[in-house]
């Protein structure tokens, strides 16, 4: 079953608009890359343009969690956090409640 995980990211009020989005393209041009990685999408809050939810799909948790593991290493650093106020919040989700 295909894992969503929601990246929740509050972004520093004086970053600027080329700022992030020059780090946020970087970032996921790196995770698209990754095995597993179904697809990628950035939401931005419509009240509070310093709020980003990043809507990644992988084919499983195992992949995702791989993912994760490289992002902890010098080689997968990201540079993300250099625009961020505060860590991003990430939920995973690998169950649903089907609607018939």
């Amino acid at each position: 079953m295909t894992t969503t995980v929601l990246l929740d990211l509050e972004l520093r009020s004086d970053a600027t608009h080329e700022e992030v989005e020059s780090t946020v393209r970087e970032t996921l041009a790196q995770t698209r890359q990754h095995h597993g990685c179904e697809s990628l999408e950035v939401l931005v809050d419509d009240a509070d343009p310093t709020h980003l939810v990043v809507l990644e799909r992988w084919t499983t948790t195992a992949d995702h969690d791989a993912y994760a593991a490289w992002r902890g290493t010098p080689e997968g650093a990201s540079p993300l956090g250099q625009v961020l106020a505060a860590p991003g919040v990430k939920r995973i989700y690998s169950s649903t409640i089907e609607l018939s």
